[in-house]
């Protein structure tokens, strides 16, 4: 995970936060020597820290619009922690209070914030199957997010982070849409993958076709849609539609199934990134120390832990420091 952005690392500091309220004394302990390691990595670990704990201390006396949103995510931290079956209540209360602090601290324009409190959401490690109410199914990957509108004209989901698999119902009089920060994808068929990264959003087609246009042509209200069909696959940017390799569309269908991510020659920190949404706790690594290094693998999105294993298999120059479960650190040797 990319140590860069400042809501990235307030979100880590809410994880440990959390993670401080295991009932099991053991495992506390474990989870207070990996924070303290963690702030003690970096200045700006040691900063979120604090501010998270100050954010913490102030929620008491919240009222207003703030209170309202900060109970908002108190639940929906409670019922993601309940869903994993993972943390104890104690910690529910202490994570859902950090979300809360996050979800303020961060301002409810930016997308961030919004996924904290979104209409469905995972948490890292967790998949979720969800019927829809017009018949389409949403399957959202470990750390995703996304808000649903759906009226008797329209059905759009907004997906603020993550990936998801989309399966579509077929209702001519209600367009199906998917909208990301970098444009709208466009149902023309039933089944297709949308993954909203940090500097783009990437569709792959199992069935059909889709309709897809950049920010920039949905603000020009531009007719010019690039058509994509079953087994291809385009990066979709604020200014362009960009094609990319073609996909196995049964293929993909069977990595959703089964939880896997073939990797075909995506850098390293990339792939990294991936997998620390499903992580449970920090994992950490130096992009630049990094770069140059490829993957193409399968990777068991659901078993981190395997799939860190095997990208060691693969670079033995790399070297998985772990502290405890909670603090991975990924280094180049030498």
């Amino acid at each position: 995970m990319s140590e860069s952005g400042t809501p990235m690392l307030a979100e880590q500091a809410a994880e440990w936060l959390a993670g401080l309220g295991a009932t099991d004394p053991t495992e506390r302990e474990r989870v207070r020597a990996g924070f303290e390691a963690w702030k003690a990595a970096d200045p700006r670990h040691a900063e979120a820290a604090a501010s998270m704990e100050r954010w913490l201390a102030a929620l008491q006396p919240l009222q207003g619009s703030g209170a309202r949103m900060a109970r908002a995510a108190l639940q929906a931290g409670e019922d993601a922690t309940a869903a994993r079956r993972t943390r104890s209540r104690a910690a529910a209360g202490l994570a859902a209070a950090a979300v809360a602090a996050l979800a303020l601290w961060a301002g409810v324009r930016d997308e961030w914030p919004q996924a904290l409190v979104a209409d469905l959401r995972t948490g890292t490690g967790e998949w979720r199957s969800q019927p829809l109410p017009d018949g389409s199914r949403l399957t959202l990957a470990g750390g995703s997010a996304v808000d649903l509108h759906f009226d008797g004209h329209q059905r759009t989901v907004r997906l603020l982070r993550g990936d998801i698999l989309v399966d579509v119902a077929r209702d001519p009089a209600r367009p199906f849409v998917v909208r990301t920060r970098d444009g709208e994808v466009r149902a023309l068929g039933t089944q297709f993958v949308v993954e909203r990264g940090a500097e783009a959003t990437r569709l792959a087609m199992i069935e059909s076709a889709t309709a897809v246009r950049s920010a920039r042509q949905v603000a020009r209200h531009a007719n010019d849609a690039v058509r994509v069909q079953a087994g291809e696959q385009v990066r979709i940017t604020s200014e362009a539609v960009t094609p990319l390799g073609a996909v196995d569309p049964q293929g993909l269908r069977t990595q959703w199934q089964q939880r896997q991510w073939v990797v075909l020659d995506r850098p390293l920190a990339e792939v990294l990134d991936e997998l620390a949404r499903h992580h449970p706790g920090h994992l950490g690594y130096d992009a630049a120390r990094l770069a140059g290094l490829r993957v193409s693998a399968v990777l068991p999105l659901d078993d981190p832990e395997r799939a860190l294993a095997l990208l060691q298999a693969s670079f033995p120059q790399l070297r998985v420091t772990r502290l405890t479960r909670f603090w991975v650190r990924v280094e180049r040797a030498g």
